[in-house]
């Protein structure tokens, strides 16, 4: 009889759940059920669905049931920085906002009147990104203090569903570093940060690792999905749990988390908090066992899926990445890291204005747009690849891309020739990978990460682009 592991997989645009078990000396996978998600307007907001959301975890889990394979644990990851406000009812104050929101317009500054962008960057090792959580609250904070003076618990996204699950209210340590409020000295909130800030410290949770049990399922939940099972908290943050599945255990890669964003870095047991790290826009973003993603964050593919919808979802993304070969020299290119593309009305047309703009030539097929933004990436990981080399003192052989983002060949093939390094495209479902990897590893399916990453090498496929 196998030993099923769920994990809970939520992305920007849609949430799986993927059952894993050992077999054979190998990992398994099996998707038993699929949703849609995505930002909603509502009172002027860009918001989560939460209620839907939760209703569709739950939709899944019953679905384990119903084909016979009930998981002895499961785990949830998202995105990084999102939150919600509770009272002392536990009910949500406002709306679940997200990070695309405008609502942190501003709130940069209103920050830096209480503590310098260089000083916080020397206190959180954490880039700055106008969505941070830190902004999210001075937002709060501005626009509806009285949910500031209501709140007494602040949950992430991963932490709501976890204690919608079970209960037990916590803040998982590596969704919590993507905040901007975490100390990578003390790996605990910077209590002294969020008094400065005006930030209630009691709403704050106790910080968990990945791996750590909250235990069974409420009363509530077991009677609706049919069955009891241990949560255990995955790392949260969906990078954390993909970087837990790079396929390699020697230290000469730089890694791709490749998906809406593109997360490329390495990982480090010490943060560089240092003001050059600073002007270079990397992070340092906490990992399993205290480890530390020393990373950029870079626009990703949420371009390329933007403009995929634009047209209507007409094509696939392999079909895309086709059409951008087809139109390979077409020569103009975007900084695909400028905050107009972060949420645009209509991403084909914000890449034809900034080519305008900056007298290049402008794209006009699906083919030219998708070579504009692939290439674009592409340097900009050659870019990046150069300055963690810069700031690590050391070259690296090769590039391990993970995620879906593994599956665009195009964009894989220009990576090897721009950086001249050697890429590992796979395994695609990184994620999930990493989120089942946390909960084997506290049942004791692997003796050590180590061990984790051999089998996973093993067990997923790997295709290699030469430079």
């Amino acid at each position: 009889m196998n030993k099923y592991y769920l994990a809970v997989d939520i992305g920007a645009s849609s949430g799986r759940h993927m059952l894993g078990w050992m077999e054979d000396g190998q990992m398994h996978l099996e998707e038993v059920y699929r949703f849609s998600n995505g930002m909603v307007k509502k009172d002027g907001e860009r918001c989560w669905e939460m209620d839907r959301l939760y209703r569709e975890i739950l939709n899944g889990m019953k679905k384990c049931k119903e084909i016979g394979k009930v998981p002895v644990s499961m785990g949830i990851d998202t995105w990084g920085v999102d939150f919600v406000l509770l009272d002392e009812n536990d009910k949500m104050l406002g709306n679940a906002v997200g990070y695309r929101d405008k609502r942190t317009t501003g709130m940069d500054e209103k920050v830096y009147e209480k503590i310098s962008l260089e000083a916080l960057y020397e206190r959180t090792g954490i880039q700055k990104a106008i969505f941070n959580t830190i902004y999210q609250l001075m937002a709060v904070k501005e626009q509806h203090p009285e949910y500031m003076d209501q709140a007494k618990t602040l949950l992430f996204v991963p932490d709501y569903f976890h204690y919608c699950l079970t209960g037990k209210k916590v803040n998982e340590y590596t969704e919590a570093t993507t905040g901007q409020l975490i100390s990578p000295d003390t790996k605990d909130w910077d209590y002294e940060l969020l008094e400065l800030l005006g930030y209630k410290k009691e709403m704050f949770q106790k910080i968990v690792m990945p791996g750590t049990n909250l235990g069974g399922l409420t009363r509530e939940v077991q009677k609706e999905v049919g069955y009891n099972l241990e949560v255990v908290v995955p790392a949260t943050h969906d990078t954390g749990s993909a970087v837990l599945a790079v396929p390699a255990n020697d230290d000469d890669f730089i890694y791709i988390s490749s998906g809406t964003w593109s997360l490329m870095g390495i990982e480090r047991k010490e943060a560089d908090c240092s003001q050059e790290s600073c002007n270079l826009n990397f992070t340092n973003e906490g990992g399993y066992e205290y480890r530390f993603r020393y990373l950029k964050n870079i626009m990703g593919l949420w371009m390329i899926q933007s403009v995929r919808h634009e047209f209507d979802d007409a094509y696939g993304f392999g079909e895309i990445c086709a059409m951008a070969e087809e139109a390979k020299d077409f020569p103009s290119r975007v900084d695909v890291n400028d905050d107009r593309f972060l949420a645009p009305e209509n991403m084909t047309e914000e890449v034809r204005a900034a080519c305008r703009e900056s007298g290049q030539p402008v794209p006009e097929t699906l083919g030219e747009i998708a070579t504009v933004i692939y290439t674009s990436l592409a340097e900009c990981y050659g870019k990046t690849a150069e300055e963690l080399e810069k700031m690590a003192g050391r070259t690296f052989g090769r590039i391990h891309i993970i995620g879906g983002g593994a599956n665009a060949a195009y964009l894989n093939e220009l990576t090897a020739r721009i950086t001249k390094k050697e890429v590992h495209a796979g395994p695609t479902e990184a994620t999930a990978i990493g989120n089942l990897t946390a909960q084997m590893l506290h049942a004791g399916e692997f003796s050590s990460v180590e061990e984790a990453r051999d089998v996973i090498h093993q067990s997923f496929d790997i295709r290699i682009y030469c430079a």
